[in-house]
């Protein structure tokens, strides 16, 4: 009954695959190699031996990088844009803000200012403040130009998507500059007019309007996919898991989210050669256009019928450590599979029992779906390498993914057991958390809260 873990342990399959997905290149929401990567992981799940595998597409607001610049006095400081900014130049005075934590926001005059705050949070901050939440304070406070400055070392700009549902393109021009450029910035311009500029284009959902030699033209809109296929007895009830294939376009995408892909194949690889010890149906979902607003997840999760999910096991951030963590929302009967893998293996798993609202199990399990977010353990604040042009393969290891597979595969054959239950939680317990662990601010403030109140 254990050759299966030999299997893993000696598999090629997962990593194979994530050499192909950051070989692809860009894999940014709606672009062509975003579809690429959508359709190698569909061949790949396949080979697995899963069945109804299928692309299911969906239309996307589309957005493409052109350039970006930040001018002080003569000189020209290195920055990019971050995704569905608009395209817009501003001059204005520099307002360092320092972390922009939301009282740093209310005591400061930003009316017609370019602000600039940190990627990270102080050790007293209560919270984790969100690059959404801070954009969001700064428009609300009159900013016209906005400058995230990433808190890792390195010359690392960072990326990242602003925007809403509602209003997909931002409402004033964003960019993201390194530590160093940042710290630049500061010191030599604080206070002094700077110019900032966002060259981009936008592809809304409609379809856009572009200017040819033969005139105006319509172009199609900007299409996404989700990859689906499954494993197991044909249940109503299933387990779901899943990843996302899109990643920025500035880096490989390897960590973000590369290897949860690459893991999702080789949880279904090992999968189909357990098939009889599965008792409930597994559905596997690689998702896409994840980094520009959980779309592709949102989009499945408003079509399907979550009754019927019994739970989630989301991919996004695995590999990049050895030591898995599973973070559970909140859900007893999560904590204590978890529990029983950990013990089975004599293997560390950490579980953090608190909400986590991004990523993709977060369409479901914020209407009460048990869903589990794994990705490795970390002592650091924020993406680390993630949403950097660092994103990239060598930092990985083959021997760390193949671990954490076999760990991630006996999770999903506990979940499917007809003896395992993991009771839905009502949506009012979930908001009701949320408010608890003071998530609700930032999620009201970036038009992410879906309870009336």
């Amino acid at each position: 009954m254990s050759d299966w873990i030999g299997d893993v342990f000696t598999s090629d399959v997962g990593w194979t695959h994530l050499e192909r997905l950051v070989d692809v290149g860009n894999r940014m929401a709606g672009s062509d190699g975003e579809r690429e990567a959508a359709e190698l992981t569909r061949d790949a799940l396949v080979d697995a031996g899963a069945r109804t595998v299928r692309l299911e597409p969906f239309d996307v607001h589309g957005w493409t990088r052109v350039d970006s610049s930040i001018t002080a006095r003569e000189t020209t400081q290195e920055c990019i844009a971050l995704p569905r900014s608009p395209a817009e130049r501003v001059a204005a005075p520099l307002v360092d803000l320092g972390y922009g934590l939301p009282d740093d926001f209310e005591a400061t005059d930003l009316e017609g200012a370019i602000v600039m705050v940190r990627s990270d949070v102080p050790d007293y901050s209560d919270r984790y403040l969100h690059r959404r939440e801070k954009y969001s304070h700064a428009v609300e406070q009159g900013a016209v130009g906005f400058v995230y400055r990433n808190h890792v070392q390195g010359c690392l700009p960072p990326t990242g998507s602003v925007g809403t549902d509602e209003q997909p393109i931002g409402e004033i021009p964003a960019v993201g500059v390194s530590s160093e450029v940042g710290a630049r910035l500061a010191r030599r311009f604080d206070g002094e007019e700077i110019e900032l500029t966002v060259e981009a284009e936008s592809h809304p959902v409609d379809g856009d309007e572009r200017r040819s030699s033969g005139g105006r033209t319509k172009t199609d809109p900007t299409k996404s996919q989700n990859v689906h296929a499954e494993l197991g007895p044909d249940t109503d009830e299933r387990v779901l898991v899943s990843s996302h294939v899109d990643a920025h376009d500035i880096a490989e995408g390897a960590a973000d989210n590369g290897a949860g892909t690459a893991v999702l194949v080789e949880i279904a690889t090992a999968l189909a050669d357990r098939e009889d010890d599965l008792e409930t149906r597994v559905e596997f979902v690689a998702y896409g256009a994840e980094e520009v607003g959980l779309v592709g997840s949102s989009t499945y999760a408003d079509a399907t019928d979550r009754e019927t999910i019994a739970a989630i096991v989301n991919l996004d951030g695995v590999v990049s450590d050895r030591t898995l963590s599973l973070t559970t929302h909140g859900f007893d009967g999560l904590e204590s599979a978890a529990a029983e893998i950990a013990s089975r293996y004599d293997h560390p798993i950490e579980t953090v029992p608190k909400l986590g609202p991004h990523s993709d199990h977060w369409p479901f399990v914020q209407w009460g779906v048990p869903g589990i977010h794994a990705k490795s353990t970390s002592d650091d604040v924020g993406r680390g390498w993630a949403h950097t042009f660092a994103d990239t393969l060598e930092k990985l290891e083959v021997r760390t993914l193949r671990e954490q597979s076999i760990l991630l595969t006996d999770l999903v054959v506990h979940l499917a057991r007809e003896d395992v239950t993991v009771e839905h939680r009502d949506p009012e317990s979930i908001a009701a958390d949320l408010e608890d662990q003071g998530l609700a601010e930032g999620i009201r403030r970036t038009g992410d809260w879906p309870y009336d109140d």
